[in-house]
């Protein structure tokens, strides 16, 4: 990790840069027409996006990770393709953390000698995250296991790096809302990044989900889930050691695995998605492709607990009866109950169409008798990126803190879903899962 003061000094130097090309892109938009402006201001954003990716992908820790929900988002920014596709590249993985740092860290923490503590651990990485790096080990007692450990110094940058991202996108009028909604999406973030910082507190997530999916009530449970068990005596707050889970990651699987599989697989992914969602209001809000495995017959295997969002009964359960009035075309209690979540500030034709048209899109994936994600009726995706400009520049349309990650994960579930070109009835199971949130709300 670079020290404090030299990652204020790359972080204020990219920030500068990018504040100055957009104040200079508008000075010069005062000489042009409509349409010399937009070329000017997708230009500025490609650029932007280019430095964005060269700067954060080196830093790692907060700003890299902050820049990777950013391009997770992206498609409903406003910019420019190429823009998007640039901001994509974040995603890729970060470079290592030196061997003999790493030794050092866990032998700290863990106290005792690495050879000591473990039978064998793998000097090359499995992965580097913009948070931390995880290696593969063996214990004592010959289970296989995952270590991941806790970038240095990074608890120290999260604030400043925090700060600085934020003055850089909302110079780049990446972020068109005012200030008050600004500032409390941006609590919720940090928030949930200071969650990630802590391993003790994924040891927990991981437990708390393991034991929904084996020991839950019989709708809970899911045999065909499996999450990595947390070897306690070899975790701390910086380093956390975990079962070793066996299969393929989506990339190989989706495009080698038999249909039966595939199906399998995707069904098993949706469903754990809502089951989260609505009987245990607690979702795996990082679902990109890395944090999943799938055996050859399609089995899931969920990793990275990091990133977790918990939600109030009350407030699942207006979610759900928006979807439910969705699904029933009852538009006037969608935009009532939508409003009451604060979605809405005030009615307005435009703004409540747009809110309309949002949950519309969102609800073609809950027709009667089924729907293939990535099929050629699946359309949400280009509907939604569509409809995000409007929404944008809607100021009575808000987004309270609670769908920051709601909707991020709802999105990425949707993209690996999409991959697997699954088709189920969805409808059913939301129904079923979002009755039953909507039931335990009123206390049925």
């Amino acid at each position: 990790m670079a020290s404090k003061l030299s990652r204020l000094a790359q972080l204020g130097s990219l920030s500068t840069r990018v504040g100055g090309s957009y104040i200079g892109q508008r000075i010069q938009g005062l000489f042009q027409d409509e349409a010399g402006r937009k070329e000017s201001l997708d230009k500025a954003h490609v650029v932007n996006a280019e430095r964005i990716v060269s700067n954060l992908g080196s830093l790692k820790g907060a700003a890299m990770k902050v820049g990777q929900a950013v391009a997770q988002v992206a498609d409903g920014l406003n910019m420019p393709p190429e823009a998007r596709a640039m901001l994509g590249k974040l995603h890729d993985k970060a470079e290592p953390i030196p061997f003999s740092v790493i030794k050092r860290r866990v032998e700290a923490e863990l106290g005792g000698d690495l050879a000591t503590l473990f039978t064998s651990f793998d000097e090359e990485p499995v992965g580097t995250a913009s948070l931390g790096q995880a290696h593969g080990a063996v214990l004592p007692d010959g289970a296989r296991v995952v270590v991941k450990v806790l970038h240095e110094g990074i608890e120290d940058s999260v604030g400043s790096d925090m700060s600085a991202l934020k003055s850089m996108l909302l110079a780049g009028r990446f972020l068109h809302r005012d200030k008050a909604e600004v500032d409390l999406i941006w609590t919720e973030i940090t928030e949930r990044l200071q969650e990630e910082l802590d391993y003790r507190q994924e040891a927990a997530n991981l437990q708390f989900f393991r034991r929904q999916f084996t020991q839950g009530r019989p709708i809970d449970r899911d045999p065909e889930v499996t999450i990595p068990f947390v070897h306690e005596g070899w975790s701390t707050g910086k380093v956390l050691t975990m079962e070793r889970l066996e299969g393929r990651p989506l990339s190989v699987f989706a495009g080698t695995a038999p249909e039966a599989a595939r199906q399998r697989a995707g069904a098993t992914l949706g469903r754990s998605f809502l089951k989260m969602e609505y009987l245990w209001r607690t979702i795996h809000a990082d679902p990109h492709p890395g944090n999943y495995l799938f055996t050859p017959d399609g089995r899931l295997g969920i990793l990275d607990f990091g990133c977790v969002r918990r939600y109030e009964l009350q407030w699942m359960a207006k979610y759900a009866r928006v979807g439910r009035a969705t699904l029933h075309h009852d538009r006037e209690t969608c935009i009532q109950i939508a409003m009451d979540l604060g979605c809405l500030t005030e009615r307005h034709p435009e703004a409540d169409e747009l809110l309309w048209q949002l949950c519309a899109s969102i609800g073609k994936a809950f027709v009667p008798g089924g729907f293939q994600m990535g099929g050629e009726t699946d359309t949400i995706q280009d509907e939604v990126t569509k409809l995000m400009p409007g929404i944008l520049s809607q100021h009575r349309l808000k987004a309270p803190k609670e769908l920051v990650y709601l909707h991020r994960a709802l999105g990425g579930t949707h993209q690996l879903l999409k991959q697997l070109r699954v088709r189920a009835n969805w409808r059913d199971q939301f129904l079923e899962y979002g009755d039953i949130c909507i039931r335990e709300a009123e206390g049925g």
